[in-house]
């Protein structure tokens, strides 16, 4: 009946030990606190509201331009762009990380085979004269090991190990938006720049035909020469621009084939000029405080503020000493032919208490690391939240001022057309030297050109619109 109280003894101690494993010493997570989100945006004064499409694909936002070949670009994209493939990469590493960091919440097993010859010193103090001097040993033995997470270290780490897997899950999911968003962006410039082409080869063609009528007029002593050098320098001076359009289309095509994963020396996209009446889909923002769910680059950030929090309970429980249970079983024999009996068996088992007693203030450093990383992650997240509201305001106000000013450039594009001709109509009669015609014609063609960038410009603001607004959108 004595056992009693030693079994009694060695039951609270087991429970006492299943206690502390319930420790932890990281701060309980609470998201960081952020400025209140506004009831609405401030550049959304006089928004129009999108219509409910529910049939749209919140993924594939680029649907909603109707663009069937900037579709199947941007289809070609997630599998064949090498940054997303190396985003991927790293996030099977994120997950391999905590895949290790939680394999010491288990115990550790090896198992060795050591045979063994040696020779014993004939001055050892061990030495037995009447014993052989040469002594063949052989070892096969499983050894384990344990470590008690009484206060949260291992616990914490794997905790910090899968914040940081999931904040690289929604850095692939950033860069993904990003790049799908850059390539709506280039190719929406290079159908411009062929856009800009059309309209810089009939500028040319019209100016061939001016410096045909001018030399006309000037061989029939109508024209003084001064006007076939002017007209031959305006037809010059457009073909430098129609040539370096040519240039620009050629790099944002090799844009493309980069971010398609494809060499530009096989990549060719044909020429198709942008639709004059192609506008940007109407797009409802939504509310603010949506805003944060939506993003992937604010639960990134929060994600590694979650993750420095937990790396504050492992530095803290660097202070305390580290538990562990040690355990070994196997045979031991001096020859192999015996090695697997029971004579032969041994094993034994222990435990292990480590208490670091003087670090040079190395703990204390650690601690003071680790809440200074978790104030960094905290600013990071407030800035990225701050980031994604300017990202959105600043979207929103170019969309709205962009397509006041579409209205304004298409009657200064009539106004400017018809001042053309009625300039041509007056040189033919007489009336006005060719320097009027050059000044219409630069007018003209300037007007057209500005047109079609402030309609480039609507399609990328619209594009990064949805980027701000973290891919697709709730109508």
């Amino acid at each position: 009946m004595r056992p009693a109280p030693a079994l009694g003894a060695a039951a609270a101690g087991l429970a006492a030990l299943l206690a502390l494993g319930a420790c932890s010493f990281a701060p309980v997570y609470r998201p960081p606190a952020v400025a209140p989100a506004p009831v609405s945006y401030l550049e959304a004064r006089g928004w129009k509201q999108a219509l409910p499409q529910d049939f749209v694909s919140r993924g594939a936002w680029w649907t909603q331009f109707g663009d069937p070949v900037l579709d199947q670009l941007e289809g070609r994209l997630a599998q064949a762009n090498q940054n997303l493939q190396a985003a991927l990469a790293r996030l099977q590493q994120a997950r391999a990380q905590t895949r290790i960091a939680r394999s010491s919440l288990f115990p550790t097993v090896n198992a060795s085979l050591t045979p063994t010859r040696y020779a014993q010193s004939l001055n050892s103090p061990t030495y037995v004269p009447t014993h052989p001097t040469v002594i063949d040993d052989v070892t096969l033995q499983a050894d384990t090991s344990y470590e008690l997470d009484l206060w949260g270290r291992i616990r914490n780490q794997v905790a910090s190990a899968r914040a940081s897997e999931r904040a690289s899950a929604a850095d692939l999911a950033t860069l993904d938006l990003s790049l799908h968003a850059e390539l709506a962006t280039d190719y929406f410039n290079l159908r411009s720049e062929d856009a800009q082409q059309d309209i810089l080869d009939q500028t040319v063609s019209a100016y061939a035909r001016a410096l045909a009528l001018t030399e006309n007029l000037y061989h029939g002593g109508a024209a003084p020469i001064s006007d076939v050098q002017q007209s031959q320098a305006q037809l010059q001076t457009a073909r430098t621009q129609a040539a370096d359009l040519r240039l620009h289309r050629a790099q944002s095509e090799h844009a493309i084939a980069v971010l398609l994963g494809e060499s530009p020396s096989r990549f060719r996209m044909p020429s198709s000029a942008l639709p004059p009446a192609l506008t940007p889909p109407s797009i409802d923002p939504g509310l603010p405080s949506a805003l944060l769910e939506r993003r992937p680059d604010v639960a990134a950030a929060e994600r590694r503020v979650q993750a420095a929090n937990a790396n504050i309970g492992v530095a803290r429980a660097a202070y305390f000493p580290v538990f562990d249970l040690l355990g070994a079983a196997g045979f031991e024999s001096t020859a192999v032919s015996n090695l697997i009996s029971a004579p032969s068996w041994m094993w034994s088992v222990g435990s292990s208490v480590v208490q670091t007693l003087v670090d040079g203030g190395r703990h204390r450093a650690q601690s003071a690391q680790a809440h200074a990383a978790y104030d960094e992650q905290v600013a990071n997240y407030r800035n990225t939240v701050l980031d994604a509201y300017q990202d959105v305001e600043d979207q929103i106000a170019a969309l709205r001022e962009l397509q006041q000013e579409s209205a304004s450039q298409a009657l200064a594009v009539a106004a400017t057309q018809a001042a053309l001709e009625q300039v041509q109509d007056q040189y033919r009669a007489g009336v006005v030297t060719y320097l009027q015609i050059v000044v219409s014609q630069t007018a003209a063609l300037n007007a057209r050109l500005a047109a079609l960038d402030i309609q480039t410009r609507r399609l990328s603001a619209s594009v990064a619109l949805v980027k701000a607004l973290g891919g697709g959108w709730h109508s």
